[in-house]
């Protein structure tokens, strides 16, 4: 399974990548084998803000819909319109074209709370 060194994630399977001030956030590709074919996307709009560990938006795969939860606050600064055509895009890319939102981080320290990879590979281990 594919855990990218880089990143910080969630409990809930999400992943960030902080560059700068702005954070990238994902589902990790444990998540995405877990959902099977992720058929539609529900995204927030640039300009909305969203807080630490509330849903943001949905992901509907052939098998279930859940919701997705924000790693950390702020504002949306971007969203990935090409997954809303092409949802797909989640399973078959989950760390690069299937990002999800970028978000303007409202507290850094917010991050500190996320586990690295190699906590996150201990915690999909136990699942």
């Amino acid at each position: 399974m594919n855990v990218p060194e880089n990143l910080r994630y969630t409990s809930d399977h999400e992943w960030i990548l902080i560059e700068d001030s702005v954070g990238t956030v994902g589902i990790t590709e444990f998540a995405q084998d877990q959902l099977g074919d992720v058929v539609f996307l529900e995204l927030p709009h640039i300009g909305k803000t969203v807080d630490r560990g509330e849903a943001f938006g949905v992901i509907e795969s052939v098998k279930a819909v859940y919701d997705l939860f924000a790693p950390a606050s702020g504002e949306v600064v971007g969203r990935n319109e090409a997954i809303l055509d092409a949802p797909e895009k989640v399973n078959q890319s989950p760390y690069d074209e299937g990002w999800l939102i970028r978000i303007r981080l409202a507290d850094m320290t917010e991050v500190d709370g996320l586990m690295d990879a190699a906590a996150y590979r201990a915690a999909i281990a136990e699942d």
